[in-house]
């Protein structure tokens, strides 16, 4: 029985609007693909990177309006394709999920994208600053007082580090955390009380794009104990979308954990040298 009446159905013709929105949405996956490898790896400038990207967006857009066309038409005149109408539909869901995340994000969130704990006197980009000197990167300089303003409001708890620890310490602690998340190092130079701080300059990426955010953290010597400074900033586009504010609270519950562990830890001290030996007695026979 269910051969006979299957049968006229598999004489139909497959929807051509379906074949098109399944092949339009592996298209879009695949550019969408190919634009992260780029920005990940830097085969090219980001502009081209994110052409492709909101390119394979554009793409699964288009697939999803010829899926319902061709869902409208498979109704009518009952030819087949609802199977590439659903994987097409599949496919895309994956695709615009994040981006549609994304996209609500940034109408949420302050239009900012240079976060810091001291907004009066953000550590400085040196050694980065050369990296953020090309056509459509964020200067290196702090975004100023409108930052400042949008960041209060949006992220109040993110403040300077005070820390009961020597600045070497602290530095070292906030170094390990650095290493620890495999953030690539620019540059470091350890603090030198009572009046030089220390500085580490780092490069880290966001988790899907890669994109490349600049860090700047600063340890300043505080009389026996220290202060913790930290500045993230993204180097491409207006807005962050909450990353740099996320990454800096992150990475300041961290060091306060670090801080009390290591505070538990007693200092080595180095051995003594043993005291030096009087001259041998002789033992009169």
């Amino acid at each position: 029985m269910a051969r006979r009446f299957s049968a006229p159905y598999q004489t139909e013709p497959v929807s051509a609007l379906a074949t098109w929105s399944r092949n339009l949405a592996v298209f879009g996956v695949v550019a969408v693909l190919v634009s992260v490898l780029i920005v990940r790896f830097g085969f090219l400038e980001m502009k081209p990177a994110m052409a492709t990207f909101f390119g394979g967006l554009a793409i699964a857009g288009l697939s999803i309006l010829l899926g319902l066309g061709a869902f409208a038409s498979i109704w009518q005149n009952g030819s087949r394709g609802m199977g590439r109408i659903l994987l097409a539909l599949l496919i895309n869901a994956v695709v615009l999920a994040y981006p549609a995340y994304l996209a609500l994000q940034y109408r949420k969130l302050p239009k900012i994208h240079d976060i810091t704990t001291d907004p009066i006197d953000p550590p400085r980009f040196e050694a980065l600053a050369r990296l953020r000197a090309g056509e459509g990167t964020n200067s290196a300089v702090y975004a100023g007082l409108y930052s400042a303003e949008q960041q209060r409001t949006a992220y109040p708890d993110i403040e300077t580090v005070e820390l009961e620890l020597p600045a070497q310490r602290a530095y070292d602690v906030v170094l390990g955390l650095v290493n620890k998340r495999k953030w690539l190092v620019i540059d470091e130079r350890a603090p030198q009380p009572p009046r030089r701080p220390g500085r580490i300059e780092a490069v880290a990426r966001t988790p899907i794009m890669g994109f490349r955010e600049d860090v700047s953290i600063r340890v300043t010597p505080d009389g026996e104990d220290s202060r913790v400074d930290i500045r993230s900033s993204s180097r491409y586009f207006e807005s962050d979308l909450g990353s740099n504010a996320a990454r800096v609270t992150k990475l300041i519950d961290d060091i306060n954990t670090a801080a009390e562990a290591a505070a538990l830890k007693p200092v080595k001290k180095a051995p003594s040298a043993p005291a030096p030996k009087g001259p041998a007695k002789t033992v009169k026979k």
